[in-house]
């Protein structure tokens, strides 16, 4: 499980739902004593049996649909059940619940009475699932909403060659000491590494007759020589399965770092926080770490 898959809108599906479960413990009516003594300690919420059918339709509902939403996110492309994706049950469940809160607004036996009317909690509870299903409705359609709830970690200068101190990497344990960037140039066999342009002594100087084959233009790196890199992609772009079969497996999302674990042609073999592995096509635009 990565938090980093989680969006804005799941953020907002979060927040709702705690509001939903501290709602559901304060009072469901409100009395007006105009002055007079009465004993509000009586007053019900939304857990009491009295209240029934409130309790499974409009508080249980909401939490388990914020749940499902929640561990939707964590689960592989194509998972579903009974036909749906569990994100797609959530929010089938909150559109549900805050459909029935709505209707506790109105009528009821003891709100005949001029002095009794909606409470602290049943109020809340209404806010709440509207704003969890606003949230889990809209996640997909705004933009604003679709960002990661938590940010990647900002990569840090780049070095002359276009990449940072670590192998592609936005943070501590890059590449190792001395290892180039994957498609740099690579040294001629007997070059020094970390010249600064001092001369040698004269006695680490190779003999004419070995400095021959120094001089010559090295072979280009076999494709063999590929390391993993970190990277981010500006849109979101399909991740497909490693078979080669048009199958979508995941979605890369822009503000999300991933790791490239191999190379075919010019596509990558990227690796996504949970651990799934698929084939990037559209390298075009990626942002190295």
């Amino acid at each position: 499980m990565n938090i980093r898959s989680l969006t804005r809108g799941d953020g907002v599906v979060i927040g709702a739902a705690v509001l939903l479960f501290i709602a559901s413990f304060l009072d469901f009516y409100s009395v007006d004593c105009s002055g007079q003594f009465c004993d509000k300690s009586d007053l019900p919420n939304l857990w009491d049996s009295k209240l029934f059918p409130v309790l499974p339709t409009v508080v249980l509902a909401g939490i388990v649909g914020a749940v499902l939403i929640i561990a939707g996110r964590f689960q592989p492309q194509g998972r579903n059940l009974l036909g749906l994706t569990l994100d797609q049950w959530g929010t089938a469940l909150t559109v549900f619940a805050a459909w029935s809160s709505l209707w506790t607004m109105f009528g009821g036996a003891l709100e005949d009475n001029d002095k009794v009317g909606a409470g602290v909690g049943r109020i809340l509870a209404l806010i709440a699932l509207l704003v969890m299903a606003a949230g889990a409705l809209l996640t997909q359609r705004i933009p604003a909403l679709k960002a990661p709830l938590v940010g990647a970690p900002a990569p840090q200068a780049p070095s002359p060659y276009g990449a940072g101190p670590g192998y592609g990497y936005p943070g501590p344990g890059g590449m190792q000491q001395g290892q180039a960037p994957y498609g740099a140039q690579q040294q001629p066999y007997g070059a020094q590494t970390g010249q600064t342009g001092q001369p040698q002594p004269q006695q680490d100087q190779p003999a004419p007759a070995q400095a021959q084959p120094a001089a010559t233009q090295p072979a280009p790196a076999p494709a063999g020589d590929f390391a993993p890199f970190w990277f981010a992609v500006p849109v979101a772009r399909p991740l497909y399965g490693e078979d080669g079969s048009p199958t979508q497996i995941a979605e890369l999302a822009p503000g999300t770092w991933y790791l490239a674990v191999d190379q075919r042609g010019q596509a990558l073999v990227a690796q996504t926080q949970d651990g799934r592995r698929g084939v990037l096509q559209d390298t075009t635009g990626i942002q190295r770490g």
